[in-house]
């Protein structure tokens, strides 16, 4: 049987286009580009993205969609996450935490994901976050939070995915954290073949979502 050919999205909280944060994202994508899978990088951060408002529309509607009618970047990244096989969010650090165009899309993303029976189950969700110095690895948490609790599949690399990094192209000077981000890209790739060659990837909802 032909196999699927396997898509990874990387979606940048950071509004600085063409930044540390994309940098690191880029060089995740590298590795799978190579292994043939589709890959497709969307900017972010910068972009206008609203928070959750918790009107569990998505639970009641049930259409794979938020409630927020009308935001185009929204949407399109919800559409794109629904779509991979492997998810990479990635954001620098704004006082020990992500964006706020990130957190925005964890939580509403997020919300839906749960809402509509687990919609990021059993995908692969890898965080990229961009550091100065200290508060990396709370950003990082703050993504794999809402990948773990999703059912997702979190793999590991070399060390935790940051790098180190703050005028625009500095992070390119950090060798660790771009070998981790190859490791990482390679690691997703390697993963992506193991889960398409299982027999039950997506069998439909597997728990009873909360009620609001």
């Amino acid at each position: 049987m032909q196999k699927k050919r396997m898509k990874a999205i990387a979606i940048n909280g950071s509004p600085r286009s063409g930044g540390n944060t994309g940098i690191l994202l880029r060089k995740v994508l590298e590795p799978l580009t190579d292994a043939g899978w589709d890959t497709e990088f969307i900017q972010l951060g910068g972009k206008p993205i609203r928070g959750c408002r918790a009107c569990y529309q998505c639970f009641k509607e049930k259409n794979s969609r938020c409630g927020q009618k009308g935001e185009e970047v929204f949407d399109a990244c919800l559409e794109k996450m629904i779509q991979s096989d492997a998810i990479i969010l990635g954001s620098p650090t704004y006082f020990t935490d992500v964006s706020a165009e990130m957190k925005a899309l964890l939580d509403r993303a997020g919300l839906v994901a749960v809402a509509n029976g687990g919609l990021f189950r059993r995908k692969i969700g890898a965080a990229v976050v961009a550091v100065r110095r200290g508060g990396g690895t709370h950003a990082f948490d703050t993504i794999n939070h809402m990948f773990l609790m999703s059912g997702a599949i979190v793999p590991g690399s070399t060390y935790w995915n940051l790098g180190f990094g703050l005028d625009k192209g500095e992070v390119k000077k950090d060798e660790e954290g771009l070998r981790n981000m190859t490791d990482l890209g390679q690691t997703i790739a390697w993963l992506g073949d193991a889960v398409q060659r299982s027999p039950d990837r997506i069998s439909g909802p597997v728990y009873a979502e909360p009620s609001p």
